[in-house]
């Protein structure tokens, strides 16, 4: 038997191993990978190129959109004034950094997307429960984010072509033939951008997030024109005082939070693609902290000054690119929100779901097939007809929503404070009885602190007699989570686990 070259055993090490961060971590896995917890989509990064201005651009994409202009500028008709509003949005979203930041790390060291990082607290099949419950949220508000940008194409389309007005007359399954077409235009779009993979989503958030901000500009700057630069940042008729003052301003502080739980609980999907921690840090801190407030404040500056130009305040920045009488002005801004809605929805409500769903199935679904599958699905649930029912939004979405919070919690508190960010990366794909196995692949620790803390924060959500609470939901339910799997975690001796190995 011959000996083996140094060159052969370093091939065989690269097979058998998973490149990650600036070196080689060796994870073994079976003979092409081929098991039931592991594809290529799945497995550590190894091409590191989200770098600052990749997560940066990523947060543009995610805050510049219609969701997040009418967002931005309804805090500011709670009832407080101007820098009481930019405070609390300050503070919310100071601590939305903290946490992206958290999760952030977690990925960038692991290298690997949200499933792959909860089975590390939920087990290896157990984190099919954080990763449905985050695929369903992201699938029905992929369809319905694409529904709500048709509609504002409609109506920048119809300014700019009036005699497709014929069009809206009819309809197939409650949508009306110029409705199907804008919303199969968008629909089409976002597939051949996301069916390119996670570089060319990349590349793509480099425009997004900036056009969006050119076109914003140029908004604020015909708003401050138009209205004689009569404009401020109090545009609420209500002044409130005391307690409520202080109320409304937590409640914003916790909205602020509420908005983001989504991305705070994947970012892990994109940070896996960051060099260093560095890049993490300041991408999010220039795309939300920065970014964040200064859109929050154009925004209420376009909204304020639409009370002086037209006599109302409009909160849908569409609307108010309707109004404008320029054909030119219309088709651009038209490209505009096109561009921006397939930013944010592929930021998302489209890469969470393409990997959660090919974390069910790794054999058999990869990336590209997971978020085909999304696409399909949010076509199929009829997003319109969703929007429509204040009974599925509120009840069914509301209270999914309201299970983030908790997941959030638990997954972090596991790696921080309990496993001290040491993981060993080759039980994350092992089914034969490897530390994440727990009973029969899921941990029942885990759902002992989910479950009671996720009925709570729904039902605060849900119930009208827990209205006053209903803004502090994320938390109400976070909270809880936290202290209970902390404490019944508190006696396990991970960190000093010689099968692990430090990340």
């Amino acid at each position: 038997m011959g000996t083996v070259s140094d060159r052969e055993k370093a091939q065989l090490t690269a097979d058998n191993a998973i490149i990650r961060g600036d070196g080689i971590d060796e994870v073994p896995v079976p003979p092409g990978g081929k098991n039931r917890l592991y594809n290529e989509d799945l497995a550590p990064a190894s091409e590191l190129k989200w770098g600052t201005f990749s997560l940066f651009s990523m947060w543009m994409s995610d805050v510049h959109s219609i969701g997040g202009y009418t967002f931005a500028a309804g805090l500011f008709f709670l009832g407080l004034v101007g820098w009481q509003v930019l405070i609390a949005l300050i503070l919310g979203i100071f601590l939305v950094n903290i946490a992206v930041n958290l999760m952030g790390r977690a990925g960038q060291r692991m290298g690997t997307p949200f499933p792959v990082v909860s089975r590390l607290s939920f087990g290896i099949y157990g984190a099919n429960i954080p990763a449905l419950i985050r695929a369903i949220v992201a699938i029905a508000w992929y369809g319905i984010q694409t529904y709500l940008a048709s509609v504002a194409v409609i109506v920048l389309t119809l300014a700019i072509f009036p005699g497709l007005k014929s069009l809206e007359n009819g309809g197939f399954l409650g949508l009306a033939p110029l409705g199907w077409i804008c919303f199969l235009i968008l629909w089409v779009l976002q597939l051949l951008v996301m069916h390119r993979g996670m570089e060319t989503i990349r590349k793509y958030q480099w425009v997004a997030g900036p056009a969006v901000w050119v076109a914003m500009v140029a908004l604020m700057i015909w708003i401050l024109v138009s209205a004689h630069g009569n404009v401020g940042l109090s545009v609420s008729s209500q002044r409130l005082s005391g307690g409520d003052a202080i109320r409304e301003f937590l409640a914003a502080v916790s909205l602020t939070v509420a908005y983001f739980s989504t991305l705070m609980l994947n970012f892990c999907d994109f940070s896996r693609f960051a060099p260093n921690r560095r890049a993490v840090r300041q991408g999010n801190f220039w795309g939300l902290p920065v970014n964040f407030t200064a859109f929050a404040v154009v925004s209420v500056i376009v909204t304020a000054g639409t009370i002086k130009v037209f006599g109302k305040a409009i909160t849908d920045p569409v609307l108010i690119v309707g109004r404008i009488h320029n054909t030119a002005t219309l088709v651009i801004g038209a490209l505009v929100f096109i561009v921006a809605t397939i930013g944010i929805n592929i930021v998302a409500n489209f890469v969470s779901p393409a990997y959660d769903l090919a974390n069910v199935a790794p054999k058999h679904i990869d990336f590209q097939r997971g978020g085909l599958i999304s696409a399909v699905l949010a076509l199929v649930v009829l997003p319109w007809k969703l929007y429509s029912s204040p009974v599925a939004v509120n009840y069914f979405l509301g209270g999914l929503g309201a299970f983030l919070g908790p997941l959030f919690a638990i997954i972090m508190v596991d790696y921080y404070l309990i496993r001290h960010e040491r993981v060993c990366m080759p039980d994350l794909y092992r089914e034969d009885g490897g530390q994440y196995h727990y009973k029969n692949g899921v941990n029942p620790r885990a759902l002992v602190a989910f479950v009671p803390s996720a009925a709570i924060a729904a039902v605060v959500a849900l119930d009208s007699a827990f209205s006053t609470a209903s803004p502090f939901s994320w938390f109400i339910g976070a909270i809880p989570a936290a202290v209970i799997y902390y404490v019944i975690n508190s006696n396990r001796q991970v960190a000093a686990d010689p099968a692990e190995t430090n990340v």
